[in-house]
């Protein structure tokens, strides 16, 4: 187990990084971050593919103030300490070092393998969910085609939820509550007994060659059933509401 000098952290593509002022604080630079950093990437050090530029909100006396650091990647930090030529920078570069050991050993490699196939797994699973509930929604359309799905537009859940005056999330959570739907992976899915009866159509948009996102939008017939379901718990739309308080 390597003692943590400098908190090191993973991105979204697996790799060690570590915050550049951190690094410069544990350095000891007497130059100014901004400055020592302009400095460091003369050494040839590329952005978006070295380092990163981010920005935080920092409390100051003033307010919050915005204060730009940089995600560095391990090599490049090796790099950095290596500059340096201080006791700092020498003991900075052998923590590095002992980072990368830790992470290319058998142990960390196997791990990480099993952290991705469960992820893989998850993403499988939820994927057909998905595949499995378009299907469901395709049985129905030989009998529903003319009637709603022709003429009748569909609408988003926010949609609808905006008429209980609520949003989406709240509405998804009480029709979970209800029993409709359930989630999976940030994904909300109508359970089997719903699935054929043309509430929702789903689609699946591309995001890259290995991500795609599903989108669901509910139908009028979908909508009705919202509004019965709803009106048996004693909540109905705000036009309603208004309606009752006028008379």
């Amino acid at each position: 187990m390597v003692s943590q000098l400098i908190t090191t952290q993973n991105n979204e593509h697996g790799e060690i990084i570590v915050s550049g002022r951190e690094l410069h604080e544990f350095l000891r630079v007497g130059t100014e971050y901004r400055k020592w950093f302009g400095r460091m990437i003369e050494y040839g050090f590329v952005e978006n593919f070295d380092f990163l530029r981010v920005t935080q909100k920092c409390p100051t006396l003033g307010g919050i103030q915005e204060q730009v650091d940089h995600h560095i990647k391990l090599d490049m930090a090796k790099e950095i300490a290596m500059i340096q030529r201080t006791e700092k920078g020498k003991e900075a570069r052998q923590y590095f070092l002992q980072i990368e050991k830790a992470w290319n050993s058998p142990e960390m490699i196997m791990k990480r393998a099993l952290e991705y196939a469960d992820a893989q797994i998850q993403r499988l699973t939820t994927t057909n969910l998905v595949l499995e509930q378009q299907v469901n929604e395709l049985k129905p359309k030989a009998t529903y085609y003319d009637l709603i799905l022709q003429n009748k537009s569909l609408i988003s859940i926010s949609q609808i939820a905006k008429d209980y005056g609520m949003g989406g999330p709240t509405m998804n959570k009480l029709l979970h509550r209800l029993g409709v739907q359930y989630k999976q992976s940030d994904v909300w899915l109508l359970y089997a007994k719903y699935q054929d009866k043309a509430y929702t159509q789903t689609y699946v948009h591309s995001i890259d060659a290995e991500r795609s996102k599903p989108h669901t939008k509910w139908t009028q017939q979908g909508r009705l059933f919202i509004y019965e379901l709803l009106k048996r718990e004693g909540i109905v739309p705000m036009i309603e509401r208004d309606y009752k308080e006028a008379n």
